[in-house]
């Protein structure tokens, strides 16, 4: 019972005594079924990484809950006071919408006054991104935003960001990276129970709308003044805290104002029009496709619900419904050409530097190569990517983008869906659409071809023991073709860190990855196959997808009998 009396949270500590009851009285199926998940919400605490924190909410050290919070909070004054040197650590703190984020983001600000810091809360929940320009806009030493992003309705989680004197020029305003993951989670394993954690009652600051404001003017200039601005657009915030913002964005930028799904359109922590909170997943959007086949729009956007991400539909009167979703992957090289394309005409110095994750599509090499670019190839995650020195732009397949750098350095679905907007409007002044653009790119690069899907289980630690048995076992032949080489990305390869997954290649030119998520109970698998375009486009596109199905159809195979 030492855990239930060290919890400050009266709501917590019922939930833990109902189940505790429950596992010693009332039948035998509601017992071992109760026992099961006192066990796992203490089997150990929740882990405090590069990612922060993340797990679903509910009583127990295995568990999003106040007392876990708080003392993250102290480990985090420790670390930040010992960096700053005497100085008083300056941090802001941000929420969205889910249950208890408000809680977690005011106990945050109190744990962190009473140690001596001076904690800045945001007016309201808001978007990622805009705690992320906020530490740099203010000068900073850190940043929490209290988010599960777009995990499922039950999570909600703490990331973590430095800047100020806790980080180095390329570092400020992104997440934590090694070491200082690891030293705020010592920090947070010597800290005394949440109790007895001091907080102050009041006396943190809440800063005003401007900032807000001020970041809605930074990421407004990421389109042209004076430039097309023609677009019907369909958004959905899926009950995110994207909305408002998203639209003020557009409004500020010149664009007709979104029609935004109205049944998404609220932040709404049980997501109850979705399975999953995440434009990526099935269904996700089908609501807001469904508004634009009924308005007739040119564009859908789709925000995750802290609106760091961002999704784009598209008309497309070759598939069933006449829209479909584009890939991350399209969605990075089209933004990767407009930025370089901009770059090479306004500046002609110094080669830009554009980055990806290993996971993505390779189409960004060639694009930065025609335009005498550089590219860098980082591991999955902005905290990698912003990082990246000299960054003009950088993409991941998983639907981010950051398109501004030096206002945002991680992620932005905001900033992102206006470039996107831009372009898409840019095109229909010509009569073209974004589908001519892709295959703009892919004529004078190849059919790059990407797919990904997951594989979900019901214990995060299996995603390891999958990859385990499949190094002590590589394929010989993935897609009817020969695999001539295998790479442990655990071991570090070209350069970069190591990281827990595994790459194939393919005689074909087929390329693999499998790795599990660091966020969530599943293994994800990434595809690609590049086809030239000498026989004409249309049976190089034919011949690409005959190829990327049969390495789907292999590798899920494969994965059923691991």
């Amino acid at each position: 019972m030492t855990w239930r009396d060290d919890d400050p949270d009266p709501r917590t500590r019922r939930e833990l005594d109902s189940l505790i009851e429950q596992a010693t009285g009332g039948d035998r199926f509601t017992r071992t079924r109760v026992q099961a998940e006192l066990s796992d919400r203490f089997a150990g605490t929740l882990q405090f990484g590069t990612a922060g924190l993340r797990g679903a909410m509910g009583a127990g050290p295995n568990r999003m809950n106040r007392a876990v919070v708080i003392r993250a909070a102290a480990g985090l004054a420790a670390y930040l006071t010992e960096v700053a040197a005497a100085e008083t650590p300056v941090v802001v703190v941000g929420y969205d919408a889910r249950q208890d984020s408000d809680v977690f983001a005011q106990d945050t600000c109190a744990v962190l006054l009473a140690a001596g810091c001076d904690s800045r809360l945001l007016p309201g929940h808001l978007p990622t991104p805009v705690l992320a320009f906020a530490v740099r806009r203010l000068g900073a030493d850190a940043g929490v935003m209290v988010t599960a992003s777009h995990n499922p309705p039950q999570d909600n989680g703490y990331k973590v960001y430095l800047g100020g004197r806790a980080a180095d020029e390329a570092g400020t305003g992104a997440q934590i990276v090694p070491p200082a993951d690891r030293l705020i989670a010592e920090r947070i394993d010597v800290s005394p129970p949440a109790i007895e954690v001091p907080m102050a009652r009041e006396g943190w600051t809440v800063l005003p709308r401007s900032i807000v404001e001020d970041y809605l003017a930074a990421v407004t200039d990421v389109v042209r003044e004076g430039g097309p601005r023609d677009v019907a657009v369909v958004l959905t915030p899926l009950h995110g805290v994207g909305g408002e913002t998203c639209l003020q964005a557009f409004a500020d930028a010149g664009f007709p104002a979104p029609y935004v799904v109205p049944a998404q359109a609220a932040p709404d922590p049980a997501f109850p029009t979705v399975t999953f909170p995440n434009p990526e997943e099935p269904g996700a959007m089908d609501l807001a496709l469904e508004a634009a086949r009924a308005r007739g729009a040119d564009l859908v956007v789709a925000n995750d619900p802290d609106a760091d991400r961002c999704a784009v539909a598209i008309p497309d009167a070759s598939v069933e419904g006449g829209w479909r979703a584009l890939r991350g992957d399209e969605v990075g090289a089209l933004l990767g050409e407009t930025v370089l394309s901009r770059l090479a005409a306004e500046d002609g110095g110094k080669p830009p530097v554009v980055a990806s994750s290993i996971v993505s599509s390779q189409q960004l090499a060639r694009i930065a190569t025609a335009h005498g670019a550089r590219h860098v190839e980082t591991l999955t995650g902005f905290k990698w990517l912003s990082r990246v020195p000299d960054l003009v732009y950088a993409y991941e397949e998983a639907l981010g983008y950051c398109v501004a750098p030096d206002v945002v350095r991680d992620k932005d679905g905001i900033s992102a869906a206006l470039l996107v907007a831009e372009l898409a409007a840019g095109l229909k002044a010509k009569g073209r659409g974004l589908a001519d653009a892709l295959d703009d790119l892919a004529l004078r690069h190849g059919v790059h071809a990407t797919d990904q899907f997951s594989v979900r289980v019901a214990d995060i630690a299996q995603t390891t023991a999958m990859v385990d048995r499949l190094r002590k076992d590589p394929p010989a032949t993935l897609g009817g073709q020969e695999v001539t080489s295998v790479d442990d990305l655990s071991l570090g390869v070209d350069g970069l860190p190591p990281t827990e997954g595994l790459r194939y290649r393919t005689a074909a030119g087929g390329r693999v990855i499998v790795r599990p998520s660091g966020t969530e109970p599943k293994l994800k698998c990434y595809l690609e196959v590049v086809v030239t375009t000498e026989g004409g486009l249309p049976r190089a596109k034919a011949t690409a997808k005959k190829l990327l199905g049969a390495l789907r159809t292999d590798l899920s195979r494969l994965l059923e009998q691991t």
